[in-house]
């Protein structure tokens, strides 16, 4: 909706308030005559009629605004199919920081919430709410036009476009909050997107991106029991695992593995070292470990270390495991992610370290929001107590 009322707004801010206006009719029109037919088509007509209308009466107030969104160079074809994809280039605009553009791109186009968008970059909410506040003021301030780029510009734009729909997936994958341990809408949005941006643009990263998206979704199926309870890898019935998502995906990443092969694309080759293994038993973690050594001189991440981390515990044992966790506690950008401290209460259980391990079980559910992840962290602490 947002993606198509910003067309006729040309401004991101006044295509919101239309969208919420257009859910506000809604609450009453819907109540009095019924849920139309097609409630998502009532809702972008209402928004994009409100739109126009403001258009009309408020000419005057609109030039006072940054121009956001521009009519593209008249071309043969349009190479944006699809509004919310356009409205990703959009967003990331070079003249504003990366981390600013993949920000903008998850709250105004996907829906996320400040919080959300906090916890995609690890970093709190008021930080988050300032790094936001700045990116539109340097719109407002210095009149940047945001433009449909042309063709042959769209390379430029296609790392901070990636990293947004990254994060997309990410989000929706392991929900941050709530009681669903996965975010289906946001999975399908990322999905999409990334499947149209690489008929678009068949490089190699976006093949990386897509083949990861797709083997990493092809568990879901096995992630929760009947009983809402989740399933570590380690458990999940692989032939559960959906076989057509898995062989197009290995197909990308060999497409993506290339010599200067980015990060998504060796994040894809992880994905297909679990999806080819016959069980858990069988995952060959030496390979993991290498490619995560790969992935670190690519991108030096907080979370790539410690994602490795957990990969040389399994290869090596839980205390080569332990020693590779315990410097990253000292990083601040990790000082919120509860997935450090549950890996560390993992390795210290198997090592039989059972108050030390009760500790991190204990810090890991205050900084765990989803109820799903909760209830397997509090069960595990259960049976330590227990012991």
């Amino acid at each position: 909706m947002l993606a198509a009322t910003v067309r006729v707004t040309r401004d991101l801010d006044l295509a919101e308030e239309c969208v919420q206006d257009a859910f506000a009719k809604a609450l009453t029109s819907w109540e009095a005559d019924g849920v139309p037919k097609n409630p998502a088509a009532w809702l972008t007509t209402t928004a994009r009629n409100r739109a126009l209308d403001l258009v009309r009466r408020e000419a005057t107030l609109r030039t006072k605004l940054p121009l956001l969104v521009m009519d593209p160079p008249e071309q043969d074809h349009d190479p944006f199919p699809d509004d919310r994809l356009r409205l990703v280039f959009t967003c990331c605009h070079p003249a504003l920081a990366p981390e600013a553009q993949v920000a903008l791109t998850l709250r105004l186009l996907c829906g996320l919430s400040t919080a959300e968008v906090a916890r995609a970059f690890l970093v709190s909410e008021p930080t988050m709410a300032a790094r936001l506040t700045r990116a539109k003021k340097k719109i407002a301030q210095a009149h940047i036009p945001y433009r449909v780029p042309s063709e042959e510009d769209l390379p430029g734009r296609v790392d901070a476009v990636l990293a947004a729909l990254h994060l997309l997936f990410t989000t929706g994958h392991t929900a941050p909050v709530g009681d669903q341990l996965v975010r289906h809408d946001l999975v399908a949005r990322a999905l999409d997107l990334t499947q149209m941006l690489r008929t678009l643009l068949p490089l190699p990263e976006v093949s990386g991106l897509l083949a990861l998206m797709l083997l990493t979704d092809a568990r879901r199926a096995t992630r929760i029991d009947d009983d809402g309870r989740l399933v570590l890898l380690e458990d999940q019935d692989r032939t559960r695992w959906d076989q057509e998502q898995i062989e197009q995906g290995l197909a990308l990443v060999r497409n993506s593995l290339t010599p200067e092969a980015g990060r998504y694309a060796l994040q894809a080759a992880v994905a297909a070292v679990h999806a080819e293994s016959p069980s858990y038993q069988e995952t060959d973690w030496r390979e993991i470990v290498g490619l995560y050594d790969l992935l670190l001189r690519r991108w030096p991440s907080p979370v790539v270390q410690l994602n490795r981390a957990v990969a040389i515990g399994m290869a090596a044992g839980p205390q080569a495991g332990l020693d590779v966790l315990e410097p990253l506690s000292m990083d601040p950008a990790l000082a919120t992610y509860g997935y450090l401290p549950a890996a560390r209460a993992a390795f210290l259980r198997e090592l039989g370290r059972t108050a030390e391990a009760r500790t991190a079980y204990e810090e890991a559910l205050l900084l765990t929001e989803n109820s799903v992840e909760q209830r397997f962290l509090a069960e595990r602490l259960s049976d330590l107590e227990a012991t």
